[in-house]
């Protein structure tokens, strides 16, 4: 039992930093499943996986509580209904994603849930965030505020979410990618792309949740709260880092990660495993 807690451990300070950083959670979980495989059935390590995302959004809504609450007495009536503006186009902003995930989910895990599509997402949006980085460099960004992230802009973000559907993309990095190309300033792309986690997350968890039902063996308690705790604790400091990183340097360095991180992949699985 303590060996499966220490894997639990590792595994949630995984989840916890890549889901927010743009480097793809799946691949990094993929890696670190290959060599710390949880003793649990295949069910439960499903769900479990999931799940810990969701303890992961908690920290968003814990840094970001008083932006995201419209119930905040001591905001003005007009800070409240920018407030609520925010959530309707976090709404809007998920219907895309929600739309092709219910019609195509399965086609989509029989197509594209390998290795191979994952090593090569990983490189080709590292590609894309030094390319775009490049291509923007010195160029003043025209949506800056959340006044400035209009319904049409929210609903043309979300369209990139559709994107993070093929496992490797990493849904921060598609939202945050298609917001810097409409031309959006790197901390409203972030703060968009996590308020976006909030409901898709939390969809998906209960899903998985009531799939599986609430019948846990001890042992499974034990992990399954371990692990949210680590993801929701480290997910805190991940968040803090990424907004204090890309207030001073772009996403050029996530490119050439997540391109490290594709070739490692396509290396071990097409050469070793």
């Amino acid at each position: 039992m303590l060996f499966e807690i220490i894997k639990t451990i590792i595994l949630g300070i995984v989840q916890g930093i890549t889901e927010w950083l743009p480097v793809s959670s799946t691949g990094h979980m993929i890696l670190v499943d290959e060599f710390l495989v949880l003793n649990t059935t295949d069910e439960f390590k499903e769900m479990f996986l999931v799940v810990i995302q969701l303890a992961s959004i908690m920290a968003v809504v814990l840094l970001f509580f008083k932006r995201l609450n419209p119930f905040d007495r001591g905001k003005s009536e007009a800070q409240q209904k920018e407030t609520w503006h925010i959530w309707y186009k976090v709404l809007i902003g998920i219907i895309p994603a929600g739309f092709f995930g219910i019609l195509f989910e399965d086609a989509i895990h029989d197509l594209f849930y390998n290795w191979i599509t994952v090593a090569v997402a990983l490189i080709i949006y590292g590609v894309a965030f030094i390319v775009i980085e490049k291509r923007n460099e010195g160029k003043i960004p025209k949506i800056a505020t959340w006044e400035q992230l209009t319904y049409k802009v929210a609903i043309m973000i979300g369209f990139f979410q559709v994107l993070a559907l093929v496992p490797g993309t990493s849904r921060s990095g598609a939202t945050i990618v298609g917001a810097i190309l409409i031309g959006a300033a790197r901390p409203i792309a972030a703060e968009y792309s996590f308020f976006l986690s909030i409901p898709v997350m939390m969809g998906a968890s209960l899903i998985k949740l009531l799939g599986f039902g609430f019948t846990f063996t001890f042992e499974e308690m034990i992990i399954l709260i371990v692990g949210c705790i680590v993801s929701f604790l480290v997910s805190i400091f991940a968040i803090k880092f990424l907004m204090n990183y890309i207030r001073r340097n772009d996403f050029s360095s996530f490119g050439w990660y997540r391109i490290a991180v594709g070739l490692l992949v396509m290396g071990y699985f097409g050469l070793i495993a």
